[in-house]
């Protein structure tokens, strides 16, 4: 089943108020922040609805707010993708199912980044694999839209901010859509 704008809304507007994992910011707030991050940075549009979208699967499989202080990784990266498939392009999709193991990769070819992560996201890396080796991270960085995944990250890791203004929903669901019209038609 394909998810439609009015149900990634939906999703946003039951669940986007939970608490982003131990963050000062809800789901919603990080998502925006993301989407704004991205949008200020030039990105696509494609690349901007990656930001917004990328942890739509945490609102798809809920497990409540900091599920990672239960030992609970849930693979997020992938819940969305059989929703989003249908509608989206790859240039949207793989930078979503990319966004941890670009976690993985930072840690293990940018030595100060380990040391700018969040508890939440140090607790959520050893869920997911821990850091990558080198001969790991060489064969992440030579997939296709590996660097749109790893610019997704560092948005991710800055969209925590309290009290961010961010432009609404609305506009990032206007993003998403255009996205969608030109899947369409190809």
């Amino acid at each position: 089943m394909a998810l439609s704008l009015d149900d990634i809304r939906t999703l946003f507007e039951q669940h986007g108020d939970l608490a982003y994992s131990g963050e000062p910011v809800t789901q919603l707030e990080h998502a925006l922040q993301s989407a704004a991050l991205a949008e200020s940075d030039g990105a696509s549009d494609e690349l901007v609805a990656a930001a917004f979208l990328h942890d739509l699967g945490h609102l798809l499989n809920l497990h409540g707010a900091t599920p990672t202080e239960r030992g609970i990784d849930d693979l997020h990266q992938y819940f969305a993708l059989p929703f989003l498939r249908p509608i989206l392009p790859a240039a949207v999709l793989e930078p979503i199912r990319l966004h941890v193991d670009a976690k993985r990769c930072l840690c293990a070819i940018d030595e100060t980044y380990f040391g700018r992560l969040s508890s939440d996201s140090v607790r959520s890396l050893e869920l997911q694999g821990g850091i990558f080796s080198k001969q790991d991270a060489d064969t992440f960085l030579s997939k296709p839209y590996a660097e749109d995944a790893l610019r997704v990250r560092r948005w991710d890791d800055l969209a925590k901010e309290a009290n961010r203004a961010t432009p609404d929903i609305d506009h990032y669901l206007r993003v998403v859509g255009r996205v969608m019209e030109k899947q369409a038609s190809t």
